[in-house]
């Protein structure tokens, strides 16, 4: 069998590794001053917020491991390099936070029905102090955020963790002058809930490309109407598209001609068909071609 196989070449951006460091050592303290502070306050919702900044040191790390492995040439042994490991770990980080999430809930809620007192001023200040270190952490990025898609979802997990903040800095400032403790719980709701809705994203999402399911804005039918238009195609079956992370599409299928014809003819439709592909942002692709093949032309295999 005949196999060709389009190529692309990949531009890696070059983002700042010191920056990323030093807003992950920025993270790593402020997780760990908030729990300890969420303990010794009774705070729930500082708490939920520690497990929020932690989520931000995980959304990091993985954005400096990615940048890392992405520059790994392939090798015998790993011939797609290490392109599924940010994926592998979005998927365990995702799966992990939700888990988390849903036993602080169970606790914000025993809170509600039974608020506990307070400690305030311990609230009020590691909040401040997590607004200050995430908005310093917010501007070490921005300007890599603009060159690098993997940065700019770090980034703006920063940017939505300043947010929390403020409302867990206004939970306490209620909670010292006004004692409406049940805001705590409230607030810890309300950011778990966050939590589990754009981890749940980010887990179904990672769940559809280690389970190699079609990339949802590929039309199927469309590419494969496209091709079999071109001159000499006869059909086109055993189609499969995957990813192998959350940017590179693969496709491959059979493709039966009318005609027996040379390579270099072959050529010229490969390339009709690796225009056809770059518009789908497919920039892999393996095609078998066949002539007077017996076998089933079933679109999708089945077996």
């Amino acid at each position: 069998m005949e196999r060709n196989q389009g190529h692309n070449h990949h531009k890696h951006h070059n983002v700042s590794s010191q920056n990323i460091g030093f807003t992950i050592l920025l993270n790593v303290l402020i997780t760990i001053a908030q729990f300890i502070g969420g303990l010794f306050s009774g705070s729930v919702a500082l708490l939920t917020d520690a497990l929020h900044n932690f989520s931000d040191v995980i959304a990091l790390l993985l954005s400096w491991f990615a940048n890392r492995l992405a520059k790994k040439k392939p090798t015998i042994k790993q011939t797609y390099g290490y392109k599924r490991a940010e994926i592998l770990s979005t998927f365990i980080n995702s799966a992990t936070l939700i888990a988390i999430a849903i036993f602080l809930i169970v606790e914000a809620v025993k809170r509600l029905f039974n608020p506990q007192e307070i400690q305030a001023n311990i609230v009020i200040w590691f909040a401040v102090g997590s607004i200050l270190i995430n908005f310093i952490s917010v501007l070490l990025l921005q300007k890599d955020a603009k060159q690098s898609m993997n940065i700019k979802s770090a980034y703006l997990h920063l940017l939505t963790d300043v947010m929390t903040s403020v409302a867990v800095l206004l939970g306490g400032l209620l909670m010292k002058y006004y004692s409406i403790y049940r805001i705590d719980s409230i607030l810890s709701f309300l950011i778990a809930g966050y939590l589990i809705l754009s981890s749940y994203k980010l887990l179904i999402a990672s769940v559809k490309i280690l389970m190699q399911f079609t990339p949802e804005e590929i039309d199927i039918w469309d590419i494969r109407d496209q091709i079999i238009r071109f001159e000499n195609v006869e059909n086109l079956h055993h189609i499969h598209f995957w990813q192998l992370n959350d940017k590179d599409i693969f496709f491959e299928a059979h493709i039966d001609l009318k005609q027996d014809v040379k390579i270099s003819e072959f050529q010229i439709i490969l390339s009709k068909i690796d225009n056809v592909l770059r518009k789908n942002k497919i920039f892999h692709f393996n095609i078998q071609p066949e002539y007077k093949r017996n076998d089933k032309k079933e679109l999708i295999n089945q077996h």
